[in-house]
């Protein structure tokens, strides 16, 4: 769904998220049996041993139909600490994996940046994006989160994967 030259989407405010509450976002209403699927994936605990809670905030609201990554992003930008969103998107519908979009919402503020860190940036930029399956997304938004893991190493394991989707360890 493209929007008329001009016009911005508004996209409703997302609120009352605690900071270590996976957010996931639908964008793709075609399929409701794949979105069950995925929300039951998503309450389901995790870890080694199943021995953490599922904690996720799901937004499932027709207002998100067809939203592009940039608008996630941008809607989300005023939550200082959310540092990865996952996209339920038509991917997700038809993967059998029902892999989320795992999207960065941190950047470097480039007007600071030393020229030589910059040249880096500019020459090998991190990712911005990977796909995660739904019983992968809370070790990723918790360990994100907190800061024991960077959001290029789990991009590093998803690629590494044939089919690209990053799975629980």
């Amino acid at each position: 769904m493209t929007m008329p030259e001009g016009l911005e989407r508004v996209l409703p405010e997302l609120v009352g998220r605690d900071m270590l509450d996976a957010l996931v976002i639908r964008t793709d209403f075609s399929d409701e049996e794949s979105w069950t699927a995925v929300v039951g994936e998503l309450r389901r605990p995790w870890g080694p041993d199943g021995e953490f809670p599922a904690r996720v905030q799901v937004v499932d609201a027709p207002n998100w139909s067809g939203a592009i990554a940039d608008e996630v992003l941008a809607a989300v930008d005023d939550d200082e600490y959310l540092s990865v969103v996952f996209v339920a998107d038509r991917h997700t519908m038809q993967s059998p994996t029902r892999a989320l979009l795992a999207l960065s919402t941190v950047w470097e503020d480039e007007g600071d940046l030393d020229p030589v860190y910059y040249q880096e940036l500019v020459e090998s930029p991190e990712p911005r994006e990977f796909r995660a399956a739904p019983a992968a997304v809370h070790s990723v938004h918790v360990n994100v989160t907190l800061g024991n893991m960077g959001f290029a190493e789990f991009a590093t394991a998803a690629s590494a994967e044939p089919d690209q989707v990053l799975r629980p360890v």
